[in-house]
């Protein structure tokens, strides 16, 4: 599968769980504007079945070379993020992982059952990442216990290998000069924002500022019944001239750690 049609079915998986993005884009279009992805977010585990270094290798293939390090404490996380060495237009890839060893050992050992069940020749597939969840069957009961410790944990339980987000690159947009701009178009038509850490998490003085709204909640068949559970969310990123005069390329954990919470099924409730 070449570049474009990788990133095209990407795309159309992400918006089939989240067809807040597609009506957001078309929003945004039927304005005058022509979208740009800024970068696109994955979510695993560091087991090494399916920890960063195997999720990265498609990227690799494409061109793509590691960036930058980052550590999420409180979540427990780690990730990297990737650039293309010659295509400037590429959006950038982000991937986190989770650190296992650093829940307790009904969790280690309930991801580790999960990822035993699966054909263990999926996870060496370059079209992981497309091919959603891997595991046939999913227990509401094994979805809460993984949610007291790690609600990152039960998302990827829910949701699978996916791309957990998209970004639009607010810089590119003709008819908006500001992140707060499309804060207030969004909910303006009616999208719930995430709101952890303030509407927009950084500044100019980090050099980026970023936002995104709530994940779209669909309903999963679970073993047991069937639940409303977030799948994936719009992000929106804006980004601020270095002193060199290019635009920061990276990414700023403490505002990375909050828009984490865009899939947080708590702040579904509470919006």
């Amino acid at each position: 599968m070449n570049t474009n049609n990788f990133f095209e079915e990407l795309w159309k998986q992400y918006t089939t769980k989240t067809p807040s993005a597609q009506k957001i884009k078309t929003l945004f279009e039927t304005e005058g504007n022509i979208i740009y992805n800024d970068h696109i977010a994955i979510r695993t585990f560091n087991d090494k079945r399916v920890n960063i270094d195997i999720l990265e290798k498609p990227f690799l293939a494409m061109g793509y070379k590691p960036m930058g390090e980052y550590h999420f404490e409180t979540k427990k996380l780690y990730a990297k993020h990737f650039e293309h060495e010659t295509d400037t237009e590429a959006p950038k890839i982000f991937i986190s992982e989770l650190l296992l060893e650093h829940f307790s050992e009904t969790l280690q050992s309930t991801v580790k059952n999960i990822l035993g069940q699966v054909d263990q020749e999926q996870f060496e597939d370059e079209d992981l990442i497309l091919k959603g969840r891997v595991w046939d069957s999913i227990s509401y009961e094994t979805y809460e216990t993984l949610l007291e410790e790690s609600e990152y944990a039960a998302w990827m339980y829910v949701n699978g290998f996916c791309s957990n987000h998209f970004t639009v690159d607010v810089n590119k947009l003709k008819t908006f000069d500001s992140l707060n701009e499309v804060n207030e178009f969004l909910k303006a038509n009616g999208f719930k924002m995430n709101t952890s850490g303030g509407e927009i998490k950084g500044s100019p003085e980090v050099l980026l500022e970023q936002s995104s709204i709530l994940a779209d909640a669909i309903e999963i068949a679970f073993e047991e019944k069937k639940e409303k559970i977030t799948t994936c969310y719009y992000e929106f990123s804006y980004r601020h001239p270095q002193d060199d005069g290019t635009l920061f390329k990276g990414f700023i954990a403490d505002s990375a750690d909050k828009i984490f919470e865009s899939t947080d099924m708590g702040l579904q409730k509470s919006s």
